[in-house]
């Protein structure tokens, strides 16, 4: 495979003990130390306050990364094309969904389930920011990062506009939690754009590997890596918070991994 490059200009993340990007790089720069503590979703202002009140928390995870992220860009949000990434949806609204279908009374509310599908967090966005451009929704179970990077990547490779990608999941509970164990919600965004400009953070080129994918010797880093498939980018966010030439491969498919380099500017 020919790797895809694309450059860096901003960074959103939100997750056990990280309450933004800036936190998240000094914890993985080992300037503070991570204080794992439930994730804090912010209610999304850009939102109406008849949508703001509907949304869940995959919403707001994904809202809160994307929002920061392309404030960091200087970006048009209305502007950017985007890439949404998740293993699945708003877990806690499949249980209610689940409680409501086996209850007495089978009526689902035009709330939970217009909340139910893969692409709200999507439709929220366009919302919020007035985005106009086109948006793509995908899922590849715990690879969906890489699988959303990938996406973007190409997208901006072709295309050669700007792309968004947003990457989140969010806990399910129990019984969900038994064959689905995600327990916190995480949320991960990046701005990628075609050419290198004032705001770049970073190159990034990515290309398939059958490498094995980058493990944290920190075991409470490493723990939080695979306590969410959207946290499976934190060895890509480690390389950019150290801002050194790195080389990270990214878990992916069964047998294919994503190796990804990054050369900060």
């Amino acid at each position: 495979m020919t790797s895809l490059r694309a450059y860096i200009e901003g960074v959103g993340v939100v997750g056990p003990g990280l309450t933004n990007w800036s936190h998240a790089a000094d914890v993985l720069a080992q300037r503070s130390a991570l204080d794992v503590a439930r994730t804090v979703l912010p209610a999304p202002a850009s939102l109406p306050s008849a949508e703001r009140r509907r949304t869940g928390p995959v919403v707001r995870a994904a809202l809160a990364a994307a929002h920061e992220a392309v404030a960091q860009s200087a970006r048009d949000a209305a502007t950017l094309a985007a890439v949404f990434a998740a293993s699945g949806g708003d877990g806690g609204n499949f249980h209610a969904i689940c409680e409501t279908l086996a209850s007495d009374d089978p009526q689902l509310s035009p709330t939970r389930f217009h909340n139910s599908v893969h692409n709200a967090p999507a439709g929220y966005w366009s919302i919020a920011t007035r985005a106009m451009a086109a948006s793509n929704v995908l899922c590849a179970y715990d690879g969906s990062f890489a699988a959303g990077l990938l996406e973007s990547l190409a997208q901006v490779s072709v295309d050669g506009t700007a792309t968004l990608l947003v990457a989140y999941d969010t806990d399910y509970p129990e019984p969900l939690r038994r064959v689905r164990p995600i327990t916190d919600a995480f949320g991960v965004a990046l701005v990628l754009a075609p050419q290198e400009n004032e705001r770049t953070l970073a190159r990034i080129e990515a290309r398939l590997s059958d490498a094995n994918a980058f493990t944290f010797a920190d075991a409470a880093l490493e723990a939080l890596r695979l306590s969410n498939p959207a946290a499976r980018a934190l060895p890509l966010l480690d390389a950019l918070a150290r801002g050194v030439a790195s080389n990270v491969v990214l878990d992916y498919l069964d047998g294919t991994q994503l190796a990804v380099d990054i050369a900060p500017s």
